[in-house]
């Protein structure tokens, strides 16, 4: 079988490309720079920018998969005049351009890795986010993935191929960008956190367990036309993560008890409403769906995710 990744060189994209070649998988791996160039089972192409003008022929040809992971990522910053036709250019009219190229080359399935934001920001105590709830995209990012997702669903009827769409949330691993990054530096040089009475739940996926939900959606049967949520089936609170990740790097946690409330009001009065929400909100998602539909169990534990993140970043920085 032959499959087109879109964005792999990226995190995830470098990560599925190594395990669909171990699995003997052809796959054509799409980059934005770089030269083409055969690795064993990974051919690599260069795909410049991803647009409603971009021609994916060339790298469309006998493929029966594409998995698109390529995307304008969410920034906490974003200075564009309007980031949401920054976000749509990229994300919808990019995404269904390719979509669209794929039905007229033959192409079977289409998996489309979108955000968990798609279905908001926020749970509600013991009311975890389902695949099968109402959206309710909170920005603009996750708005122009729930209008890509709302495309693709669209194309399905049209063109008659089959569509995937996995709703992640955050992604750690060793390499992981972002906030994983920022929480693995910050605990490595020994800034005290004012992080130690956080009560929250939120769920996370470690890397290995995402690509292993990607693969098992490529083919299997009851995966057509259908919407998962991922994780890694066991919710910390930001204290516990901190504190997990602070042991698997051998490390002391320096966590401070500062009331949650506190946090929460010191953010409002300084504008940074966004970063408490996502250190003291929760975010719980149910994987219930991809355990039942497709008999899929994460392979990898979060404390053993933890565990291979930390010695991954201990190896990298030494």
């Amino acid at each position: 079988m032959k499959i087109l990744v879109t964005g792999a060189n990226g995190f995830v994209g470098r990560a599925l490309c190594a395990e669909l070649s171990r699995q003997e998988y052809l796959v054509i791996a799409a980059l934005r720079k770089g030269r083409a160039e055969v690795d064993g089972l990974i051919q690599t192409t260069v795909i410049c920018s991803i647009d409603n003008n971009t021609d994916w022929s060339a790298a469309l040809q006998n493929v029966d998969v594409v998995i698109h992971l390529a995307a304008r990522v969410h920034i906490m910053s974003d200075h564009a005049a309007d980031p949401l036709a920054e976000f749509r250019k990229v994300n919808v009219e990019g995404t269904l351009s390719l979509a669209l190229q794929a039905t007229k080359a033959g192409v079977k399935r289409f998996v489309f890795i979108s955000s968990i934001g798609v279905n908001g920001n926020v749970t509600s105590s013991h009311h975890p986010f389902t695949a099968e709830d109402m959206p309710d995209p909170y920005d603009a990012y996750s708005t122009s993935k729930y209008e890509a997702e709302q495309g693709l669903l669209k194309l399905v009827a049209i063109a008659g191929f089959e569509v995937v769409i996995i709703r992640p949330p955050l992604v750690y691993g060793c390499g992981a960008p972002g906030n994983f990054r920022r929480i693995i530096s910050a605990l490595k040089n020994h800034y005290p956190l004012p992080l130690g009475a956080i009560k929250n739940k939120r769920s996370f996926v470690y890397i290995d367990n995402l690509v292993s939900l990607i693969v098992r959606c490529i083919d299997h049967p009851a995966a057509a036309n259908q919407v998962f949520l991922v994780s890694d089936g066991n919710d910390l609170s930001t204290t516990e993560l901190l504190r997990a990740c602070a042991g698997a790097l051998s490390l002391k946690s320096r966590l401070v008890p500062i009331p949650q409330k506190l946090i929460e009001v010191f953010a409002a009065l300084i504008g940074k409403e966004n970063v408490a929400q996502r250190l003291c909100g929760n975010l719980q998602v149910d994987i219930t769906k991809a355990r039942t539909l497709l008999d899929w169990t994460p392979p990898t534990t979060v404390e053993d995710g933890l565990k291979a993140t930390a010695i991954g970043f201990n190896k990298v920085n030494k």
